[in-house]
């Protein structure tokens, strides 16, 4: 891979250079002389599509955790966001100690290698939000909670320039990885004043299904807002929202 310099740029294929523009800037790269056919059936390439097999799987895995939480990752996610989740859903296949190699999968990999996760790189829930809470995923009663006791905005957030406002969202999900469905609940507090006013303690309990055996999950985020002649608007579009998860259950 090359990158193009001078004024013009080109798009486009040229004998065997392919000249395209991505995210990072105009670059080049030579065309591939590996027939498909070959990598599809010439035994020298079997670890090729294992590995090809296993990558497919993390991106749809990845596909339907993102489609769960969609309601949540439209404020808060970065452009990146998709391969770092692809990249992450590889490892937990990747943990999976029971199937060979290249039939690998999510619910028996290790789905809990996914706690931590930031859907937002520009905004991360452990340098945004440092007011203590509980979490709790109850697989019993399918309640995936989170708790805050009161707490000072303005000390316990630290929240971007221009922040007038504030709320907490988080949401319970549980995907089965398998049938590619999911079930979510989702809560939210109202807007609240990005000050040195206590708030009220927190409680969301995100209901999924009792007794499930899929994975479930748990995603808290913060969405920051500034108020302008008494109307609230979601602060750089959202650009800085954290939001990430902070516990997972697999089986």
């Amino acid at each position: 891979m090359a990158r193009q310099n001078g004024i013009i740029k080109l798009k486009g294929t040229i004998g065997d250079i392919t000249f395209y523009k991505t995210k990072d800037g105009h670059l080049a790269r030579e065309k591939g002389s590996l027939d498909a056919n070959r990598i599809k059936n010439d035994p020298a390439f079997q670890r090729t599509r294992e590995n090809g097999a296993e990558f497919g799987r993390a991106g749809t895995a990845g596909k339907t955790l993102r489609i769960a939480l969609r309601t949540l990752l439209m404020n808060s996610s970065d452009s990146r966001m998709v391969s770092r989740l692809t990249q992450s859903m590889v490892k937990v296949i990747q943990a999976d100690q029971t199937n060979e190699r290249g039939l690998r999968n999510v619910i028996d990999g290790e789905a809990e290698l996914l706690t931590g996760f930031d859907f937002n790189i520009r905004g991360k829930l452990g340098t945004s939000l440092f007011a203590p809470f509980e979490r709790t995923i109850d697989r019993a009663t399918g309640t995936i909670a989170v708790d805050l006791d009161s707490f000072l905005p303005a000390n316990m957030i630290a929240a971007p320039g221009g922040t007038t406002h504030f709320k907490i969202i988080s949401a319970g999900a549980e995907i089965n990885f398998e049938a590619d469905t999911f079930v979510v609940g989702s809560s939210e507090t109202a807007i609240l004043p990005w000050d040195m006013t206590p708030t009220a303690a927190i409680n969301h309990s995100n209901l999924v299904t009792p007794n499930s055996v899929s994975p479930l999950f748990l995603a808290v985020g913060v969405e920051y807002f500034q108020e302008v002649n008494g109307q609230m608007y979601p602060l750089k579009n959202g650009a800085y929202n954290p939001l990430a998860l902070v516990q997972v259950s697999g089986l």
